[in-house]
């Protein structure tokens, strides 16, 4: 029973040492403490990060999704789908260093943005754009968009062939 009463006493006595104002502080509104975090809050609120998703000919890019990747660690901090003209906006980011990705269906990244450097408070614009891809042996059969000759050549590096030779004079002999 003495142990108990040793016990409730110093429970008693660290409760009456604590003073009753060392509760959490709260700015007053409109003092200088007050006003320093409203001005942290909108400026973190106004560091943002907005672009355009292209496709390989500049056309806009609606309903893809594109995330947002922290490039210093990795780890991607938000993920959203571009609206109807391919635009995207990633709002009250920490400052940071970004990369903006466009992710295919199976989440493999199609295209990604250059490094954006982001500073508190600051509204960064981002381009992310798919890179120009020719279809294997496109124009082969006559199409006008690529030559037959340039994709030949392209078929012959891909197959490992070392050089391709004319056998007959390319230029009629005068």
């Amino acid at each position: 029973m003495s142990r108990l009463l040793s016990i409730a006493a110093v429970v008693l006595i660290i409760a009456t040492s604590v003073p009753m104002h060392a509760q959490p502080q709260t700015a007053a509104p409109g003092s200088a403490l007050s006003r320093v975090a409203a001005a942290k809050a909108k400026q973190h609120s106004l560091t943002m990060i907005q672009g355009n998703a292209l496709n390989s000919t500049n056309g806009q890019m609606s309903n893809v999704v594109v995330r947002l990747r922290d490039a210093r660690f990795g780890r991607i901090v938000d993920t959203q789908v571009t609206d109807k003209s391919g635009l995207f906006e990633f709002k009250a980011i920490d400052a940071g260093t970004y990369v903006v990705e466009i992710v295919a269906n199976d989440q493999s990244i199609l295209a990604a943005s250059q490094l954006l450097n982001v500073n508190p408070g600051a509204a960064v614009s981002a381009i992310v754009k798919l890179p120009f891809r020719t279809p294997a042996l496109a124009g082969l059969m006559g199409s006008a968009s690529t030559p037959s000759a340039t994709a030949l050549a392209a078929h012959a590096a891909l197959s490992t062939v070392a050089a391709v030779v004319p056998t007959s004079p390319v230029s009629p002999n005068k």
